[in-house]
């Protein structure tokens, strides 16, 4: 099989108004609205959903909405289609109208697959230079006033049942582990050969359905700052971030989102191929964030939350204790 990533997702809620506003500021683009629905797509057309709880035919949730309520993975063409669609066909809630195919996995979330929607994009991101490789000459790296997202690029959800939860994304979609908290969670990407994770599996102690959050890709480090710092400038509140992952090695940024739970910018995970045995992690703090800002930045001041503004003047400027 050959899923290729995500091309929709849809949220169900009930503030629309203010849903509206987020998804805006977060750098996406509106390209239809009514009183029961907004979409928005980010750079590369796959598109975020909002619909209100009460909008006939939307998928049951596994929680109570603002929740996730439909995850859309895509593949390449009619025949990659045909090929999802014999081995989801015996799957609980099965459905097929021609031009997408769903069932519903074991943790009970809409899952669909279609031809995708998505449109190539050629974007200029920042190069790094490092001590053994120097890419970047006579051009200073790039600054952001705000993001504009590529993608959604994964999902993460707690289930109850992970090992049947991620047996499911593996046999039937084709899925592959990247890496594990055994017993505890499945980070798996769409195919062998791609970033590090589309999809992670988190069963807590207590074990419940729920989302955790959504990723959106963007450039680079310095999209992640300065995207982070206009959600700041426009009042919605940082979870945690920005940050470092050590699993996947990617930078992010964590908002608070009233379409659910949490939205996420990230960058620079690291691409893995067929050769990658995952790995198995115990969970902690030092794990999941090598480094975190608590509180992010304020995007006014461009320091740590809460703390004091910049004065305008050179530190040397500062008079001696």
């Amino acid at each position: 099989m050959s899923i290729q990533g995500i091309d929709q997702i849809t949220f169900g809620a009930q503030d629309l108004p203010t849903c509206r506003r987020f998804f805006a500021d977060w750098g996406l683009t509106l390209i239809s609205e009514d009183a029961q629905q907004l979409v928005f797509e980010s750079l590369n057309g796959c598109q975020v959903v909002v619909a209100h709880s009460d909008k006939p035919g939307l998928a049951a949730g596994v929680e109570p909405d603002p929740t996730l309520r439909e995850v859309v993975w895509c593949v390449a063409d009619a025949t990659a289609l045909e090929a999802v669609r014999q081995h989801m066909k015996a799957q609980p809630g099965y459905l097929d109208d021609g031009q997408r195919i769903g069932c519903t996995d074991p943790n009970g979330l809409a899952v669909r697959v279609q031809v995708t929607h998505k449109r190539p994009v050629q974007l200029t991101a920042a190069q790094t230079n490092t001590w053994t490789e120097r890419k970047r000459i006579n051009q200073p790296a790039p600054a952001y006033d705000r993001a504009t997202p590529v993608e959604v690029g994964h999902v993460v959800f707690f289930v109850t049942d992970l090992a049947t939860t991620t047996t499911f994304y593996e046999q039937v979609l084709g899925f592959v582990v990247s890496d594990r908290y055994p017993g505890r969670g499945s980070f798996l990407r769409c195919a062998p050969e791609g970033g590090h994770h589309d999809l992670f599996l988190l069963q807590p102690p207590e074990p419940r359905k729920g989302l955790n959050h959504v990723a959106f890709t963007v450039r680079d480090l310095h999209e992640v700052i300065g995207g982070g710092m206009h959600m700041s400038r426009q009042g919605w509140k940082t979870e945690l971030g920005p940050g470092r992952h050590p699993i996947s090695s990617a930078l992010f940024w964590y908002f608070e989102n009233p379409a659910g739970a949490l939205v996420e910018y990230y960058t620079d995970e690291d691409e893995l191929t067929a050769d990658w045995q995952p790995r198995d992690f115990t969970p902690g703090p030092t794990v999941f964030a090598e480094w975190a800002i608590r509180g992010g930045i304020d995007g006014n001041t461009r320091r740590q939350m809460n703390a004091e503004a910049p004065s305008g003047r050179f530190m040397t400027d500062k008079p001696k204790a």
